[in-house]
């Protein structure tokens, strides 16, 4: 029997991954299976663990691959799934594709550092710690990426195609629509991953890509993303507010650390940062992009001029590549990286990883979170379970590398800055639906957010709603 299974992001932000099986007898071997979504597991300890489990569903009878966007919970554990034997087509938009290859190699060099530094310092409970996936292993998985085009129909199986639609969240982002046929019946099914936000530029500032989500969707089932499913998105400009708290940091002698997902936020940061400072509103201090792939992650999104808002398209033709501005440092390599904790002037430090999961970030945070003078601000979504999010909560400490490090520095975050819906802009979207599906499935969020938001949706819109639970099988007849 024909089935939807949830294999991650359910119960949690992270980890997505949806199977669909078009077996119609009651073994699953008989039909063709398709995984939406592959994404790595993050925050607390007990979903992490999950990333070095196999799939409940063996990866070498996984036939397809079909991908929304590059984050890498989305993304983050295509390398490990062809590790244990997945070698089927993996489909994504080009600038998808782009972006993965660098954030999927980047991810398994990370991993590979990590490990090396554990063993190095006996840091940690596994002899010797390993990583997930190396480097390699990435760049072994970037073969089986197949380009297809926003609207473009691609026929799996006999049962089973789809297509992309806009989803407006990151670059290259879009939701996948895709018609299941079981016992002569069709059923259109719509995976939005990440929903993107409505383009205002005080409400959703500096955003990148087109305005979305694509509206007039027709769906029998949804399964939906709730990551700010119990938060509003604050309607003030963060401008004055952004300008004042950098302003205030430089005066003190203090730099400004902003943990920042290296794909979009970045892009979109610096591009904010080049406009305050042109037009006077905060000093000209140094700027450091510390990632790896930030030097890459600009020239892909200088190539792919398509997915341009008008904003975005306006500040290019006015400031050029960021990759040009004086005063702006990309560091590619560690050297280069390390030279910026001895920058004792006032500077602002852009570091991936976004939820300091990993990557350089925790270097910088290491050595400036215990000053006072020093000021971390978040821009992006802190799942629970996260330094990031213990940092945000403004614990006293946290740990890092092994070791705690207590928390002296000024902690602020700007919300507007996220990539994700929240309930109006949701509800606006789901209005424009052509008819009411029979069932919608909550994923990619904390439980209270995914049952305040069903608790709306069944509320607002009249639909039937539930929350997807980890492992969960969802069967058409």
């Amino acid at each position: 029997m024909a089935y939807i299974q949830f294999l991650g992001a359910a119960g949690t932000v992270t980890g997505s991954k949806h199977l669909i099986n078009t077996s119609e007898t009651s073994s699953s071997k008989d039909g063709f299976q398709v995984l939406v979504d592959c994404g790595l597991f993050q925050g607390q300890k007990d979903w992490r663990e999950r990333n070095w489990r196999d799939t409940p569903v063996p990866a070498k009878e996984i036939e397809a691959v079909i991908l929304t966007h590059a984050h890498l919970d989305h993304c983050g554990w295509i390398p490990r799934l062809v590790r244990e034997g997945f070698r089927g087509p993996i489909y994504a938009t080009p600038p998808t594709i782009d972006l993965c290859g660098i954030i999927l190699p980047d991810s398994g060099h990370l991993q590979v550092e990590d490990a090396a530094f554990y063993n190095k310092t006996n840091k940690s409970k596994h002899h010797p710690a390993l990583p997930l996936y190396t480097e390699e292993d990435a760049h072994e998985s970037l073969q089986y990426f197949k380009p297809v085009a926003v609207g473009q129909t691609i026929e799996l199986s006999a049962e089973l195609s789809f297509r992309f639609v806009r989803a407006a969240h990151i670059l290259g982002s879009c939701m996948a629509e895709i018609a299941l046929t079981t016992n002569g019946q069709t059923r259109r099914l719509l995976f939005t991953g990440d929903i993107g936000r409505v383009v205002d530029h005080k409400v959703a500032p500096g955003k990148v890509v087109h305005s979305g989500p694509a509206e007039g969707e027709a769906a029998d089932v949804v399964v939906m993303e709730s990551t700010y499913g119990n938060r509003l998105h604050p309607v003030e400009d963060p401008m004055p507010e952004l300008a004042a708290l950098i302003s205030a940091t430089a005066r003190r002698g203090g730099s400004v650390v902003i943990p920042a997902f290296a794909i979009e936020r970045t892009q979109k940061l610096v591009f904010i940062l080049k406009h305050l400072m042109e037009s006077g509103n905060i000093p000209r201090i140094p700027v450091f992009c510390d990632s790896p792939m930030a030097i890459k992650a600009v020239e892909v999104f200088l190539k792919h001029n398509e997915e341009y808002s008008d904003d975005t398209r306006s500040m290019i033709k006015r400031y050029g590549s960021p990759l040009d501005w004086p005063g702006f440092t990309f560091a590619l390599t560690s050297e280069e990286s390390k030279k910026i904790n001895a920058v004792l002037v006032p500077s602002i430090i852009i570091s991936s990883s976004g939820m300091v999961t990993g990557g350089r970030v925790l270097h910088h945070l290491a050595q400036r979170l215990p000053d006072p003078k020093n000021l971390v601000l978040f821009i992006g979504f802190q799942a629970p379970g996260t330094r990031g999010f213990t940092i945000k909560s403004k614990s006293p400490e946290v740990k890092i590398f092994g070791d705690f490090v207590p928390i002296r520095a000024q902690i602020a975050a700007l919300e507007q800055f996220s990539d994700h819906a929240d309930p109006p802009e949701m509800l606006e979207w789901l209005r424009t639906f052509r008819n009411r599906p029979e069932m919608t499935y909550l994923v990619h969020g904390e439980p209270d957010a995914s049952g305040q938001l069903r608790d709306l949706m069944k509320k607002e819109l009249g639909w039937h709603v539930d929350v997807a639970r980890y492992l969960q099988k969802v069967e058409f007849a």
